[in-house]
């Protein structure tokens, strides 16, 4: 019997015991054995292969509307080097792999990637995208498994946390995952309704200062205040911290790097860095007013999954065995209207840095207008008269030094 071993890479998303179900019970209905390596590849990269389970019909069938990963998922990169990879080689031959299903976001598709180049068919691979960032360029612009549960599972947090600011008079600076879009902070902002959403897309510069950030929430709570409101919730995509200064980030203290190079935005504390700034420019502008950070994250990624995500899913872990069966290797496998469509990984790749291309949002379409226009943000209109004398009441400022201040937060 030809064996088929699944993995999972990265952070946990709403789904992933989706696909494990859908592609055991395909392989193995089509005479395949089935095997689950556990955390990823951090035990294969190591060149131990008892860190294995064997798969059957019974062990998965209920498992597809539950959280997290019953093969459980690591961060480890397999293409570290060249000694890791070939451990990571020779411990799939060993186990007599014959078909690689890797369910990951773009660093396991990136390790999937080379691992496909490297076997050339005689295993072959095939990556089932997941992420709640939403970051992975799919066809029709369709969404990454697990982010449609992690934007609901946020929204009903915001949707709490809209309430509590109202009851006691206080912002929240609501930090939201997302390192490179800010495709979920946008999307739980826009669901919820909350007051404004802050991701990296909005700004031109690849760096910028934090105060940038922080004046944006300040001239945001300044408008609510002269329409009579004290109160909102600002959701921040973590995004934000990797776009900062090298000195703001060196500031940071015990920031850590993952196995793939990436700042360990967990360590980074950006929600209380830019609550105090937020604080300190009110204090500066006469302006009082409690703020107070919170994360939103962890508690998305291991969530119940949605039926969206428990069909999608179902269907991803099913196509990609068949795309195995096939003869195919090497490819994504995404859906494209209702079909089963794999994504070459090569395509996949930027030409110039090798790694998985990036889908960030596009603030130049209707979705991110009509989020922008519901949000409570300082506006060009609102530095021109009578507005901004009316802003500039709300504050110890002049006019002139008003606008002086917040010009520069106008995108």
């Amino acid at each position: 019997m030809d064996t088929l071993a699944i993995l999972v890479g990265g952070g946990p998303a709403p789904g992933i015991n989706g696909v494990i179900a859908s592609a055991t019970i395909e392989a193995i209905n089509n005479g395949l054995r089935v095997i689950g390596l556990y955390d990823g590849y951090r035990h294969i990269a190591q060149g131990d292969i008892s860190k294995v389970r064997e798969l059957t019909i019974e062990d998965v069938s209920r498992i597809h509307f539950t959280g997290g990963s019953i093969l459980r998922t690591s961060r480890t990169n397999p293409a570290k080097d060249q000694a890791t990879l070939d451990r990571c080689l020779r411990s799939l031959r060993q186990l007599g792999v014959r078909y690689l299903v890797c369910i990951g976001g773009d660093d396991t598709t990136y390790g999937a990637t080379r691992i496909a180049e490297l076997t050339r068919g005689s295993i072959g691979v095939a990556t089932v995208p997941k992420t709640i960032d939403n970051d992975l360029p799919l066809p029709d612009n369709a969404p990454t498994f697990g982010f449609e549960t992690a934007r609901a599972v946020g929204t009903n947090i915001i949707e709490s946390l809209m309430e509590d600011a109202r009851t006691t008079a206080r912002w929240y600076l609501c930090v939201s995952m997302g390192r490179k879009s800010g495709s979920l902070a946008l999307g739980m902002c826009k669901a919820a309704g909350a007051t404004l959403a802050v991701i990296p897309e909005e700004f031109s510069d690849d760096v910028f200062d934090l105060r940038l950030v922080a004046d944006t929430i300040v001239g945001s709570i300044v408008k609510r205040r002269a329409s009579g409101h004290d109160h909102g919730v600002a959701v921040v995509a973590e995004g934000i911290a990797e776009r900062l200064t090298a000195e703001e980030i060196e500031h940071f203290d015990n920031v850590a790097r993952d196995a793939y190079g990436h700042v360990r935005l967990a360590d980074v504390p950006l929600g209380a860095v830019l609550r105090d700034a937020v604080r300190k420019r009110l204090d500066e502008i006469g302006v009082d007013m409690t703020v107070v950070n919170k994360d939103i994250g962890y508690e998305l990624r291991c969530a119940k999954p949605i039926p969206f995500d428990v069909e999608y899913t179902r269907t991803l872990g099913y196509g990609a065995v068949r795309y195995l069966l096939r003869g195919g290797s090497g490819a994504l496998i995404a859906l494209s209207g209702g079909r089963v469509t794999p994504v070459t990984l090569a395509d996949l790749q930027d030409p110039e840095t090798g790694r998985v291309r990036i889908r960030t949002v596009d603030v130049t379409t209707e979705a991110y207008e009509v989020a922008r226009s519901y949000m409570i943000r300082l506006e060009q209109g609102d530095l021109t008269e009578p507005r901004l004398s009316q802003l500039a009441a709300q504050t110890n400022l002049s006019p002139e030094a008003f606008s002086e201040k917040f010009g520069g937060v106008l995108n």
